[in-house]
């Protein structure tokens, strides 16, 4: 697989592409027994609609926010009711495993003398919760909060460029989220789709550069 080329910084989304969002659901598996899996992907399938929704109707509320609903549907939805589970699965949402992988790559990246950054959906709160519980660096903390919308609208990718100084073919964009990953190689971003479950291409505007399985393929595209 060639190298990109001309690459400064790597941007990555955050959930489900360093951090693993079933892992809250399956830290809690004794609670909810086989319907673990279930809730996990009830939950970030509507916490992704609510945000995508709350921006087409012009109704931002943050992440925080829009994770506790989306998952007080998934529980209504499992008729899961268990004292104090709901606050105990939206604490363990502030500390995410990062994928296995994740530490290494931000190692090389640095390394090799890139800059780093986080894009996302969550509030500045939550990114920073999960950075520091992984005990990971970067140069830049971004979130939606700062446009008061969600990915994938265009204002949100810009966030990047202003705040690194950079062209947008400068920056390699990581995302695992197909939606997220062409939205932003619409917007001009040179974009690695992190492909965890081997979903097919999206029928969307733009298309990402790369596609890899894991990051762990992410140093040797960028040069690192």
């Amino acid at each position: 697989m060639d190298a990109l080329t001309g690459v400064k910084a790597c941007v990555f989304d955050a959930y489900g592409t360093l951090f693993d969002t079933a892992s809250a659901a399956q830290r809690s598996a004794q609670l909810l027994g086989d319907k673990a899996g279930p809730l996990a992907a009830l939950w970030r399938e509507k916490q992704l609609a609510y945000t995508w929704l709350r921006a087409v109707q012009g109704r931002h509320a943050d992440f925080w926010q829009v994770t506790g609903d989306a998952l007080d549907f998934a529980l209504e939805a499992l008729a899961i009711d268990r004292p104090g589970l709901r606050d105990r699965l939206m604490q363990l949402y502030l500390a995410l495993d990062p994928y296995p992988e994740v530490p290494e790559v931000l190692r090389r990246l640095r390394a090799a003398g890139l800059r780093t950054a986080i894009l996302s959906n969550g509030t500045p709160r939550m990114i920073e919760a999960l950075v520091a519980g992984a005990g990971l660096e970067f140069d830049a903390l971004l979130s939606v909060e700062q446009a008061g919308i969600y990915k994938p609208h265009a204002s949100v990718y810009q966030l990047a460029l202003d705040t690194l100084g950079l062209p947008a073919r400068a920056i390699a964009f990581q995302s695992s989220n197909g939606w997220d990953a062409y939205g932003a190689s619409a917007f001009g971003l040179q974009v690695v789709w992190c492909n965890r479950s081997r979903q097919p291409r999206e029928r969307l505007p733009g298309a990402p550069d790369r596609e890899i399985d894991t990051l762990a393929a992410l140093p040797g595209l960028v040069g690192a």
